[in-house]
């Protein structure tokens, strides 16, 4: 072989060889919070944990009930919300291409994907929180919804850009009316796409603590009323971890576990769904 081909063989060897070490070594701080997190918590996590609520200062046992069904409620309520306008927005972007309020649209749904989470709670506080003089898990589910925003129309922007045009075209052909057109046939060819945002914004707003603090801002209760203050695992874990008491400390790293396997999991089930619906189409 060529001296030369030889060494740009050997030389791309060497680069992959590098890459694939960087690509793992980008795993490393994830598999050791997993890890430290699983060690941690594992061993708090029972029946009582899952279905009791917390014990006052001084008494053993407890456990996140209350955490857990306000963390359903306000990420239920968020999606509620936000999904509809998110998909909405998203068709509106990917049908108008190069107008002035698309421009300026896609400028905001840029910023507000890069708006720390806390003044977002800040601004829903203001705009809620405060003239309702009370505190309020319907406040803390706008407040999960902004921040869903940016990710769902962005993906169902994206997505229904990949669509080939001429599926609209045959429809629009055949005598569709234009809602139609987007409703029974693009919006069904980018469920894909579509879904996945979805499962990643909640996802991302799943353990979201910040804004809840101005917002939902917990509630040592169980409460399923979001027009008052609602607990929830983020909030309990915040918390929790600051507190001077042992126990607490205990049922923080079990909160923790159960945040984690349940933001691991709608990943999870985001990349499957997508792979069925992308073989389905």
């Amino acid at each position: 072989m060529n001296p030369r081909i030889k060494y740009r063989v050997a030389k791309s060897k060497i680069i992959q060889a590098f890459i694939i070490f960087l690509a793992f070594l980008i795993t490393l701080p994830l598999i050791a919070i997993i890890l430290y997190i699983f060690k941690e918590g594992i061993t708090k996590i029972n029946w009582t944990f899952l279905t009791h609520l917390p014990k006052p200062v001084g008494e053993a046992g407890g456990g996140i009930a209350n955490a857990l069904v306000g963390t359903l409620i306000l990420v239920f309520v968020a999606a509620v919300i936000a999904i509809p306008i998110g998909i909405l927005c998203g068709i509106y972007l990917s049908e108008n291409k190069n107008g002035k309020l698309a421009y300026w649209s896609r400028l905001a749904v840029d910023v507000l994907q890069g708006v720390p989470s806390i003044v977002i709670g800040i601004v829903v506080y203001f705009w809620i929180v405060k003239p309702l003089g009370t505190f309020s898990a319907f406040s803390g589910s706008i407040a999960l919804a902004i921040m869903m925003l940016p990710i769902m129309i962005r993906s169902t922007e994206e997505t229904l850009k990949m669509i080939p045009f001429s599926l609209q075209e045959a429809g629009l052909a055949l005598g569709l009316p234009y809602h139609k057109v987007i409703l029974r046939i693009i919006l069904p060819c980018g469920v894909s796409g579509i879904l996945s945002g979805i499962m990643l914004s909640i996802a991302r707003v799943a353990g979201e603590t910040a804004p809840l603090l101005f917002t939902a801002f917990g509630n040592p209760f169980m409460n399923t009323n979001i027009k008052k203050p609602m607990q929830s695992l983020p909030l309990l874990i915040y918390n929790y971890a600051t507190s001077p008491y042992d126990d607490w400390h205990d049922l923080a790293w079990g909160a923790a576990l159960i945040l984690l396997v349940t933001v691991l999991l709608l990943n999870i089930i985001t990349k499957l769904t997508t792979k069925k619906w992308n073989i389905q189409l």
